[in-house]
């Protein structure tokens, strides 16, 4: 075998079997899991890159299509491309389990058994099978299996299901409640096993943490290597991604906004957490062109040729007819109650948005609930602080969890035995749980809107759109449980309200890149199909509103006019845009600038 070029960063230059790439939404980890797979292949590896995020778009970036198979990639001998595809998962999960049914069995039972395997939890317990595998004996084909994680409140929760369900197979005999026949996933309990013992092993698992020059991702990432030390993952290595270095001219003098980007980075680096300090580190810099295509991902990592300037061919184009956020909190606030869901790809700055017009709305006299579905969380120090007449809140997966189980023991439970109980305490104690009780709490948020503004800063696109999965769930099943009777007409369930337009916004963020471009036209996409019509786009961070003449941003303002012409193309119905800030928006009193009336 070749060796990485001696240009490599130390993660590919040692890399070890595995390598998992995680951090906040945003930072570039599928820019850097996807050179990092091209580099070892073409040092002559055989290399398998999996996505595990719902939302990937690795198919654009490599120009293939995903599919839940390996594909190979063209142009690139020794690798291929395997996508984790829930839903192709979940039938296939299904499938096995019917499999094991008697020769015998009517079809009403198996209708039975597919229905207990509809619901969300089923469909997350089939994609971590698929995810064991590759852990197991299925990556046994493969020199490097390099994983593109969800951003790190999902990859989190993948990495240690694992222990979870090792742990709760290991004492438990009998069927779990919420997946059907347990023999389903009892079959797989070896496997569950030998994918514990793989990601505890440091000679073949590297967690590679990306993060971004700047202090929210870099917190983020230090809470992430101290989960993973618990869960037993302590090899990693931090990537300091995007770092930006201001251009001097002739007369000593830089450009005060690519000025201001440098100091802000460097001063995140310098004042890092200790957690992250402590790893080996490399830094990769910030580039003038999108990581799309095989010519731009070998250059990211410095270890091909840089590509040539891309003319800018959108410079003459008349500019984005966007307004600014203060105009979307006014329309918003004329509505006088509803649900507000901010959506989008991870690090787009959906919660900087949510918040501001949370405060805008209080502005303007209204009572909001601002809430969070994002196992993230940073809701309430994006405020940090307190307003009359607003409430923030969050879906705590771990608290609604404990109150599900506490409120099923109470109802169903009552009438039980002690062994009953037991029993039933023990069925509870499921990973999938949580899945249910999360759904729960997101139905309540939903009905609070019919009298009041929730404004919902929603979790990364890959573990929303799972969570609506949970939602269209629960509707089929109502529907099918009351279809004929005289209470059909008055059901009206959490997706029935998603579609009420009247009642429901749904506010896309995109930050004015290929990437965030393309996902938020997918979840678009994927939206329309369950009947739901975005409202309106936001774009965040737009560097052309600040007038730049740092060759390295101009370069990228390319990119970011290419964007804005194909939302001006049609994709957004309405747009509002925030420049990017010197000065991040925390606080009640920024944030209220950015939407004051």
């Amino acid at each position: 075998m070749n060796k990485v070029t001696a240009s490599a960063p130390g993660f590919l230059s040692a890399a070890t079997r595995f390598l998992f790439f995680t951090g906040k939404g945003g930072v570039g980890k599928t820019s850097l899991s996807a050179a990092s797979a091209i580099a070892l292949a073409d040092a002559g590896r055989r290399v398998l890159l999996v996505s595990t995020d719902a939302a990937s778009n690795l198919d654009e970036m490599l120009g293939v299509p995903l599919r839940n198979q390996p594909v190979d990639v063209p142009g690139v001998p020794g690798l291929a491309v395997l996508n984790i595809d829930p839903d192709a998962a979940a039938e296939a999960y299904r499938l096995r389990v019917l499999a094991q049914l008697d020769a015998g069995a009517s079809e009403d039972e198996r209708a039975t058994v597919r229905e207990q395997l509809s619901g969300a939890c089923t469909t997350e317990i089939a994609a971590f099978d698929e995810f064991a595998a590759l852990l197991a004996q299925e990556g046994d084909g493969w020199d490097h299996v390099i994983f593109d994680t969800a951003p790190t409140g999902h990859t989190l929760r993948l990495l240690s299901l694992p222990k979870a369900w090792s742990g709760f197979l290991a004492g438990n005999d009998r069927g779990a409640s919420c997946l059907g026949p347990h023999s389903g996933l009892k079959m797989q309990e070896t496997r569950f096993n030998a994918a514990l013992a793989a990601l505890g092993n440091a000679a073949i698992t590297t967690v590679v943490l990306v993060t971004r020059p700047d202090p929210r991702p870099m917190q983020e990432a230090a809470r992430t290597a101290d989960e993973l030390r618990t869960l037993g993952l302590s090899n990693q290595r931090l990537v300091v991604n995007g770092v930006f270095h201001a251009t001097v001219h002739a007369d000593g003098q830089a450009d005060p906004t690519a000025r201001a980007m440098e100091a802000l980075g460097l001063q995140a680096i310098t004042q890092m957490p200790d957690a992250l300090a402590r790893l080996p580190r490399d830094e990769v810099p910030l580039r003038a062109f999108d990581t799309v295509g095989l010519s731009a991902l070998r250059a990211l990592l410095g270890v091909g040729p840089m590509p040539a300037t891309v003319p800018d061919a959108a410079a003459g184009v008349a500019p984005l007819p966007a307004e600014p956020l203060s105009r979307l909190a006014d329309e918003l606030a004329a509505m006088g109650h509803g649900l507000i869901m901010v959506m989008g790809k991870g690090g787009v700055g959906k919660t900087t948005i949510a918040a501001a017009l949370a405060v805008g709305l209080v502005q303007r006299g209204h009572s909001v609930h601002l809430t969070t579905t994002d196992p993230a969380a940073h809701v309430a120090q994006t405020l940090n602080g307190s307003l009359p007449n607003l409430k923030v809140g969050r879906i705590d997966p771990k608290a609604e969890t404990q109150a599900y189980i506490a409120k099923i023991m109470a109802t169903r439970g009552k009438a039980l035995d002690e062994q009953g109980q037991a029993l039933l305490l023990e069925d509870l104690q499921s990973p999938c749980t949580e899945e249910v009780a999360v759904f729960h709490a997101f139905s309540r948020v939903v009905n609070e809107a019919r009298s009041a503004f929730v404004v919902l800063d929603t979790a990364p696109t890959g573990h929303s759109l799972l969570l609506m999965d949970a939602t269209g769930a629960y509707h089929r099943q109502m529907m099918q449980q009351y279809e004929g009777s005289n209470n059909a007409a008055h059901i009206i369930t959490p997706l029935m309200r998603l579609q009420d337009a009247s009642m429901t916004h749904v506010i896309l963020v995109t930050l004015p890149e290929v990437t965030p471009v393309s996902q938020a036209a997918a979840l678009q996409d994927d939206l329309r199909r369950a009947k739901i019509e975005p409202w309106a786009w936001v774009i965040n961070k737009s560097v052309a509103a600040t007038g730049t003449t740092d060759p390295l941003l101009q370069a990228r303002l390319a990119g970011e006019h290419r964007q804005t012409a194909r939302i001006a193309g049609g994709l957004a119905r309405r747009t509002f845009v925030l420049p990017w800030l010197a000065e991040p928006p925390v606080g009640v009193s920024a944030l209220g600038a950015l939407a004051a009336p």
